[in-house]
């Protein structure tokens, strides 16, 4: 599909990084002084393999969820496309849409939301976003943290969205 708008969108609030980083950093330090000094960690500590293990699936984790995971909306002559990596992607082509419009909406939660007022729901952060409204009666909810310049596209294209830039009540 060519793309006239494309935005990649990654979880970058510090509230949620910093939690991720101290976890990694009171972990990194536990297990340095368990293998260098022989100090065990906590309580109940692991074993030296165990906490290795351990350390190995939370930055795997951790590396899925800062570098990989990613919301990538791309908007083009064929339609619509949205794509959270890792978890799920779908297309809409215009022939398919009734209505697009741009939202500012009240929090949903992050991630790929499913079964809300909106219907399914993209959202890395922010409160703006697209409503496509399909012939079938689905709904979806793109996040976008570029309303102004995704509005624009939709207008180069052809398809401005519908009248509503107020705050929405699905």
């Amino acid at each position: 599909m060519k793309a006239g708008f494309t935005e990649v969108q990654r979880f970058r609030q510090w509230w949620i990084l910093a939690p991720l980083l101290f976890f990694t950093a009171w972990i990194g330090y536990g297990l340095f002084g368990q293998l260098s000094g022989g100090e065990p960690f906590g309580n109940k500590p692991l074993s030296d393999q165990g906490a290795v293990l351990f350390l190995a699936g939370w930055l795997i984790f951790l590396y899925f969820f800062l570098m990989y995971l990613e919301l990538r909306t791309e908007i083009g002559e064929k339609g619509i496309s949205v794509r959270f990596r890792g978890l799920s992607s779908k297309r809409f082509a215009w022939e398919d849409i009734q209505q697009t419009e741009m939202v500012t909406y009240r929090f949903v939660g992050y991630g790929l939301r499913l079964l809300t007022p909106y219907g399914t729901v993209y959202n890395v952060g922010g409160n703006q976003g697209l409503v496509i409204r399909l012939k079938s009666g689905k709904r979806y909810l793109i996040g976008t943290q570029k309303p102004d310049a995704l509005k624009a596209s939709l207008a180069a294209l052809g398809k401005p969205p519908g009248p509503s830039d107020k705050t929405s009540q699905p």
